[in-house]
């Protein structure tokens, strides 16, 4: 197994030298008949283009209604688009062999709980007509990725919701997907679970190829290497998330001074578009141009014999990054 900076290298140089998507969406479009909308037509998603490429662990966000859970049900066959196509590895997803590559965690998973783990395997190994001699060595396989060795004969219905997650996990590999679709897995989860489903995640995106749909900006920013944003269907960002924070809206730049001083002495810099007064002589100076804002408040101490206790710049968050761009 690849270090995770090799990893993380190896998918950085097949995202720039076009080796070829799982997942190729083309021009998507999906209406649906609307009693609400002035041309009886509700737009779901409109004009959406995307690729997704092997090994990336990939964060697709958007807010409520935005188009992301009506993308992931053309991608499995629910949903037929009005426009535009979606291919895995150059077949159409509404061909059943298609949608055989793909493995999907439901946000809400419903079992029969009286089964045990491997009883609900074999049932899923059935459904996708895995030769006999191979069903039980894959249900040993995804059970112990999953850490549910343990328990694999108890009932479902006796499981810890992190429990009933993680076997939601392991039906989505069963069939060794190429594409795994997981929708909100950490929700309802406390945080010990979270971590759990987290690490989980992190080997999947050893071997796999993982599509992470969540509303928990933290687990994305833990999570994911690229970051899709979608708002009332269309595209508005995708890219690494270290660029998005590089090229949405402003920096911070953190200050604080030993010396009380007004506000207005910081709001008279080049490049500071609004400063936001914290606690006790601490400020937030947002700006296009944190390395000049901070020159400039060296300057500004020693002209008038300030002292500063500590000045840093500040990353925007993937939740502020979030908001930008759908508000």
């Amino acid at each position: 197994m690849l270090p995770i900076l090799a990893q993380n290298w190896l998918r950085n140089f097949q995202i720039e030298n076009a080796v070829e998507a799982i997942l190729r969406i083309e021009n998507l479009t999906v209406q649906f008949k609307s009693r609400h909308a002035s041309d009886g037509k509700k737009v779901a998603v409109h004009g959406l283009n995307l690729s997704i490429y092997p090994g990336e662990v990939f964060g697709f966000l958007g807010p409520n209604g935005a188009g992301k859970t009506t993308t992931m049900n053309v991608l499995l066959g629910f949903v037929r688009p009005t426009e535009g196509e979606a291919y895995i590895f150059g077949t159409n997803v509404r061909d059943p062999i298609a949608r055989q590559r793909i493995g999907y965690l439901p946000e809400l998973t419903y079992y029969y709980k009286f089964l045990s783990a491997e009883e609900l395997l074999r049932f899923y190994a059935k459904i996708f007509r895995i030769p006999k001699k191979e069903v039980e060595q894959r249900i040993d396989a995804v059970l112990r990725l999953v850490e549910l060795e343990h328990a694999r004969k108890r009932p479902i219905k006796t499981y810890s919701k992190g429990m009933q997650q993680r076997v939601g996990l392991a039906q989505a590999l069963i069939n060794s997907p190429d594409l795994l679709i997981l929708d909100e897995p950490t929700s309802g989860l406390d945080p010990n679970q979270i971590i759990e489903i987290r690490e989980v995640i992190r080997k999947l995106g050893q071997d796999k190829t993982v599509l992470f749909s969540s509303h928990i900006l933290q687990e994305v920013e833990a999570l994911c290497d690229r970051v899709v944003i979608i708002n009332k269907g269309k595209l508005v960002a995708d890219d690494r998330l270290s660029k998005l924070r590089s090229q949405n809206n402003t920096n911070t730049v953190k200050v604080s001074f030993k010396e009380p001083l007004e506000t207005q002495w910081l709001e008279q810099l080049r490049k500071v578009k609004a400063v936001h007064k914290g606690s006790f002589q601490e400020w937030e100076l947002q700006t296009d141009e944190p390395d000049e804002v901070k020159k400039q408040l060296m300057e500004l101490a020693l002209q008038n014999n300030w002292n500063i206790v500590s000045l840093q710049g500040k990353d925007q968050s993937l939740e502020e990054i979030f908001r930008h761009l759908t508000t």
